[in-house]
C-alpha cells in the first residue's frame, strides 16, 4: 500500500485524500527520498513522531520541485486518513509547534467550514515563530497566528489548492458560530470600561 490510501477511507470534498494534492506534486513526494526512507508504512501514531522531528514547514521547491518533510508528512496522512480526535489532540499540541501547524494544514484541507472555523481560530492566539522554506530553498520566519491567516484567507497554501471554505458571517446568522472578537478589541473594550469608571468617580467627586 505504498502510495494507496487506506481502504476505508471515505471521499474528502468529492475526492481521494490524496487527490488534494496535485499530482505532479504527489509523484514528486512518492519519488522523494524523504517518503520512501520516513514515511514507509507509517501510522497514525508514528507520524507524531515524525511530526515532533519537524524543523520548519513549507510546500516545495528548487527547479526539480523537491518536497519538503512537512509536505510529505501532509500527504502521509491523507493517505492514512487518521481520525477526528487525532488530529484535534494535533492542533492541541502545545510542546510541539510544528505538529500543530501539521494538524492545522491537515484539518483545513479535509473538513468543513464549521470545524476549520472552530478549530483554528483559535491558533490566532499563538505567536509563536515557524521556519518556513521557500521555493528558492531559502528560510524566513513567519508567526504561527500568520501561518493560521493564510489557511483561512487564501487560495493555496505550499502549493497546495485549499477547498473552498463557506463565508464565517453565514455560520454567525446560523447561529453556528459567535462573532469573533480579538484580543485587541477585548482590551480596547476593557481600556473603554476603565475610562468610563474614571469619568464616573470623578464626577462623584465633584458632586
Amino acid at each position: 500500500m505504498a502510495n494507496k490510501t487506506v481502504k476505508e477511507a471515505v471521499t474528502v470534498h468529492g475526492t481521494n485524500p490524496q487527490y488534494l494534492v496535485e499530482k505532479i506534486i504527489r509523484t514528486r513526494i512518492y519519488e522523494s527520498r524523504y517518503w520512501k526512507e520516513d514515511c514507509f508504512a507509517l501510522s497514525a501514531d508514528l507520524v507524531v513522531d515524525k511530526g515532533a522531528d519537524l524543523r520548519y514547514i513549507g510546500g516545495i521547491y528548487s527547479g526539480n520541485i523537491k518536497p519538503t518533510p512537512f509536505l510529505c508528512l501532509t500527504l502521509k496522512l491523507l493517505q492514512l486518513q487518521p481520525e477526528k480526535d487525532i488530529i484535534i489532540e494535533f492542533i492541541r499540541q502545545e510542546n510541539f509547534k510544528y505538529i500543530r501547524a501539521l494538524g492545522a494544514f491537515y484539518l483545513r484541507l479535509t473538513s468543513n467550514s464549521l470545524d476549520v472555523y472552530k478549530y483554528l481560530e483559535p491558533l490566532y492566539n499563538d505567536y509563536r515563530k515557524l521556519r518556513r522554506m521557500s521555493k528558492m530553498g531559502t528560510f524566513d520566519l513567519i508567526y504561527m497566528d500568520e501561518f493560521v491567516d493564510m489557511l483561512l484567507r487564501e487560495d493555496r497554501v505550499f502549493d497546495v489548492i485549499l477547498p473552498r471554505l463557506t463565508k464565517r458571517f453565514l455560520h454567525v446568522e446560523n447561529g453556528e458560530l459567535e462573532k469573533r472578537v480579538s484580543l485587541i478589541d477585548e482590551d480596547l473594550e476593557l481600556e473603554g470600561g476603565e475610562e468610563k469608571d474614571d469619568e464616573e468617580n470623578e464626577e462623584k467627586k465633584k458632586e
